[in-house]
């Protein structure tokens, strides 16, 4: 018995360490976008996070969290948990690194997480909530990251998906940030961009691109001279779900955006932005594109920056 003891314990933790690790495995490869399918088979691994970015942009809330989400998600309001704030008079800017770095691993989010972003799944708007913060961890060098196409939405459609209710706190972590500083690009940046021929796609509504309307917070109406328009609303099929990567595409192609072109997205503050850079970069896998953060708002309020107003 002894020796049959010694045998069958080294086989079952061999077992249990490939067990582990066909886990770790999965939630390392799993693609940009995941679905509902994937979440309830790997939901509930110790190195998956799903992080809950629910806003008011999409009709959420922490108080709309509490009373349903995946289970074991964490909620860190997008517009409210310090995901974006306030830099030189421009608003929805990058943090500082060091405020990341708290803010993640107070989520109970380390650098062997794999994180798992959920929106509302309501709108472009609201999805554009999932790219943002995807984008954000990927500045800080974290890429083992997921969005949950479709978003909490598509995830409670599915009556073989378990819902929580009430609050579900992690352990705080230790999150350490690779700073991708290649990632970030200011004004002058695109300035150089646009005076060298590169593209530059303008992922607002048609209106804003033209001139017709603006932002509230931008100082002059119309686009960055040359940029091209790529609607925000185009990149999801109208409920938080991104569209095919082919007709990703035919909409870049129709705007007149070249696989081989280095391209910067831009919108009013970075969020829409975000869109755009995501189905390129992570739905297409063309990495020859960044994202301006600070958009029209800032290019807008410089009054030695032209403007295109395109309306007649």
């Amino acid at each position: 018995m002894r020796n049959l003891r010694l045998v069958i314990g080294p086989v079952i933790s061999a077992l249990v360490v490939a067990i582990l690790a066909a886990g770790q495995a999965a939630a390392a490869t799993a693609p940009p976008l995941v679905d509902s399918a994937w979440v309830r088979a790997n939901g509930a691994k110790p190195e998956v996070a799903i992080l809950d970015v629910r806003n008011k942009l999409g009709g959420g809330s922490r108080a709309v969290f509490l009373q349903g989400h995946i289970p074991g998600a964490v909620h860190s309001d997008y517009l409210s948990g310090g995901w974006r704030v306030k830099m030189d008079g421009v608003p929805g800017q990058l943090p500082p690194v060091a405020d990341l770095e708290r803010l993640i691993g107070g989520l109970g989010i380390d650098n062997d997480s794999h994180v798992v972003i959920v929106s509302g799944g309501t709108s472009a708007l609201d999805t554009g909530s999932a790219t943002r913060v995807y984008w954000t961890f990927k500045v800080l060098g974290h890429d083992r990251v997921s969005i949950l196409n479709g978003g909490y939405r598509a995830y409670a459609a599915e009556a073989a998906n378990p819902v929580e209710t009430g609050p579900a706190p992690r352990e705080p972590k230790r999150f350490t940030a690779h700073f991708r500083l290649e990632m970030i690009v200011d004004a002058g940046d695109v300035q150089a961009a646009r005076e060298a021929g590169e593209a530059l796609i303008d992922m607002r509504p048609p209106p804003q691109y033209r001139g017709e309307k603006k932002h509230g917070l931008a100082k002059r109406a119309g686009t960055i001279p040359g940029a091209l328009n790529v609607p925000e609303s185009e990149i999801t099929a109208g409920d938080g779900r991104f569209v095919s990567a082919s007709r990703v595409g035919e909409l870049l192609a129709q705007a007149g955006v070249s696989e081989a072109d280095n391209a910067i997205a831009f919108c009013n503050t970075g969020h829409w932005a975000s869109l755009g850079w995501f189905a390129r970069s992570e739905i297409l896998g063309q990495k020859n594109v960044k994202l301006y953060d600070g958009s029209i708002v800032e290019w807008s309020a410089r009054d030695e920056l032209p403007i295109e107003v395109k309306a007649q």
